[in-house]
Formats: structure tokens, sequence, C-alpha cells
């Protein structure tokens, strides 16, 4: 598979990435991002250099001036778009247009669509009735790329996740989680990033049942790659 992914650069971007790396399924990522994520250049031991091949960057510093038709795009079987912003001190306006008018706009420009799936990394709590500001914005952007003719549209829903081997970008927060992370897992509240990716994959290849993905089947999904 090909694979389109943004948030590269970010914490579950860049554990998603290089699990896709390191996965037989894939043979191409295109990372869509302001700034390289450093695999390129040599900063990740931990992929050989075939994995490390798979990957092609393109850089672009406002994703509100990519046009439809862009090469770049073409023949690709899905995109993962992971790129966000925490609501938590983030402006309104700023969230608003980070968590929905980019990823709508990407979704929009994609090009084959009928031959495309488009999953969208949303948050556990996700509801168009939320009293939270974030969950309505959220669960528009997910209304609004499903509404679009794509193969299969997902919107992912994790809550706790475990990073990826070799990875560096880790928040401080996430080493806390950690301690609760076997429990959490048992409970089925907490994913790794092989399973996120590996979840990804599934869906793109082979779609799913219901169009929003939750922990439980982030677990699911990723026993059948």
């Amino acid at each position: 598979m090909k694979i389109i992914l943004t948030g590269a650069t970010g914490y579950v971007g860049e554990g998603v990435l290089l699990e896709l790396l390191r996965s037989p399924q894939v043979n191409k990522v295109l990372s869509v991002s302001r700034r390289p994520t450093g695999i390129l250049q040599g900063e990740y031991p931990s992929l050989t250099q075939a994995e490390t091949n798979k990957l092609e960057e393109y850089i672009v510093p406002d994703m509100m001036t990519l046009k439809a038709g862009d090469s770049h795009f073409e023949g690709y079987d899905a995109v993962f778009f992971i790129a966000g912003v925490t609501s938590i001190g983030t402006p309104v306006d700023i969230y608003d247009h980070i968590s929905y008018d980019i990823p709508v706009h990407f979704a929009d420009i994609m090009p084959d669509k009928s031959k495309m799936t488009f999953i969208y990394l949303s948050g556990a709590g996700t509801t168009p009735n939320g009293k939270q500001h974030w969950q309505q914005v959220k669960s528009r952007t997910e209304q609004e790329t499903q509404a679009m003719d794509f193969r299969h549209a997902f919107a992912y829903r994790p809550a706790i996740m475990r990073w990826a081997k070799g990875q560096k970008h880790i928040q401080a927060m996430q080493y806390i989680f950690i301690l609760f992370y076997p429990l959490l897992y048992i409970c089925r509240q907490a994913n790794n990033m092989t399973e996120m990716a590996h979840s990804m994959l599934v869906c793109t290849r082979d779609g799913y049942t219901k169009p929003t993905i939750d922990p439980i089947d982030i677990q699911r999904l990723a026993k059948r790659l």
C-alpha cells in the first residue's frame, strides 16, 4: 500500500510513521508536513535503509495553499490525517482552523476519492452534543470528511497510546500514563503505535463495519493484518 500521512512530527504521527515504514504491507509513505521528520537525515537509527527509502517528504508551510490536481497525491491508497493540536491553551479560532478547516480542505482536494481511504485522527469523547468546544469541532470534521466520496472514511478515537520503538517526540504526560498502561490495555482503553498503524492499514485494505474506530476496534483490527 501507498499511504499519505500528515502530522509526522507530532507524537501520534511520528509513531504511526515509524510503524508504517516497518510494515511489509507498505511500499511508500508520503509525509506532508511543515518541516522534515529527520528520518531522511539519518536521525532514526532504528530504521533500516530499506525502510527509510520508503519515505518521501512534501514540505508544505500552509496546507490551505494546496490545490486539487497536485501531482504529489496521485496514486495513493489512503490518507492518514493525524496532524492536529490540543485544545488546551489554543485560541478557539486557531483550534477551529487546525482541527476543521485544514483536514476538510485536505480531504476535499484528494484525487480519485472512490479509490482512497481517508482516516481522520479524532479523539475519545468526540460528540456533536458535547459541552466542550473541541468535541463539537472534531465531530463536524468527522461528518464532513465521511460525507465525501471516499472508498472508505473513518474517524479514529483512541485514548492512551504507547510510543513506538525508536520514537523521539514523546510527550511528558505519556511517561505518566505509561504507569497505568498495562491495566488500561487490559481494559481496552489503550493501544500501542503498532496497533494504530496496522489497524489503519486493515481499514484501508478491507474497510470496517462502522465509521468510528475506538480502542477496542483498534486492537481487533490490528490482529487482521
